[in-house]
């Protein structure tokens, strides 16, 4: 008859026994024999309430799924005739997708005969890269693929932060400023 390495149900080492003996004692405490390390030399059993380790083990995994933040893939579009303003507002989309945790695809978009000056385009990825850098690192430069132009920003976030810190001392700042007008109004 084959033997098992037994565990108890507290965790105590029994010791080597015999499969029937394992399950006997199984079945006298009331709880399950589980095979926790088949490949092992003898192959290690425990003795334990089955259905509340599945339970337990579903309630961490769940735990930890909402610990967990996941990165969603964020797209800009834009097109190598684009406003400054269209601009501005894309960017900030952007800025705020990055800000959120976000990655960002911008796809440049050449229509017609714009494809013939792809350095307009290349021109606007630059531009892009170079209002984005103060929060985000750049995962893939500007590849083309057929009639676009992508490129790819993740969020850094220690540049985040610096940011963050920056944005807020600017307002405080600013509200500092503002309280010294307000102070220096009723008196004028």
């Amino acid at each position: 008859m084959p033997r098992v390495r037994l565990v108890g149900p507290e965790g105590e080492a029994i010791g080597i026994v015999t499969t029937g003996d394992a399950l006997a004692k199984a079945e006298e405490t009331g709880f399950d024999l589980v095979e926790v390390a088949p490949n092992a030399d003898p192959p290690v059993c425990r003795i334990m309430d089955y259905g509340k380790f599945k339970y337990e083990k579903s309630k961490k995994a769940k735990e930890a799924k909402k610990k967990q933040h996941v990165m969603h893939l964020k797209e800009i579009k834009l097109h190598p005739k684009t406003d400054d303003h269209d601009y501005r507002f894309k960017i900030n989309h952007a800025r705020d997708f990055l800000l959120r945790g976000d990655r960002v695809k911008v796809t440049l978009v050449f229509r017609g005969r714009e494809i013939t000056h792809i350095d307009f385009g290349r021109k606007i990825l630059e531009r892009a890269e170079n209002d984005l850098q103060d929060i985000a690192q750049m995962e893939q430069s500007s590849k083309r693929e057929g009639r676009n132009m992508i490129s790819t920003f993740i969020p850094d976030k220690t540049k985040i932060k610096a940011y963050s810190r920056r944005v807020e001392q600017e307002r405080k700042q600013a509200e500092r400023e503002q309280q010294e007008q307000q102070k220096e109004e009723p008196s004028a």
